[in-house]
């Protein structure tokens, strides 16, 4: 295989990835048995999955995303400012008040990102 395809592989699930899996199970009240029992692995795997030990395999993180009631998609990079501002609002549909010496980010802004205008010479 050349060089240029092989990427190194994680040696766990993104940080941000194995909190929300967290947070789903607890939002549902689910014990890591519980869990485990639902897609069909012992309590340790789902321990291992969620502490970053164990990482699983594809069709293993797709059983336990579509049983917390999550799907996975690629997404265009160019698109992932827009979908995590979607789930943002989807997350918090009141949306957080701004102040008035406050500038109004666009929707498809990324955190730390500037808007650029297109008046400057």
């Amino acid at each position: 295989m050349p060089s240029h395809i092989r990427t190194p592989r994680l040696g766990r699930l993104p940080d941000d990835v194995r909190r929300a899996l967290v947070t789903a199970r607890r939002q549902r009240g689910w014990s890591q048995a519980e869990l485990g029992r639902r897609v069909g692995l012992p309590q340790v795997h789902i321990s291992g999955i969620e502490t970053g030990k164990v990482a699983p395999r594809c069709d293993t993180l797709l059983d336990l995303v579509r049983v917390l009631d999550f799907d996975l998609l690629l997404v265009p990079r160019s698109l992932v400012p827009a979908v995590q501002a979607l789930i943002r609002d989807y997350r918090d549909p009141g949306g957080r008040q701004i102040d008035d010496d406050e500038e109004e980010r666009p929707l498809y802004a990324s955190d730390g990102e500037e808007e650029v205008s297109g008046d400057e010479s």
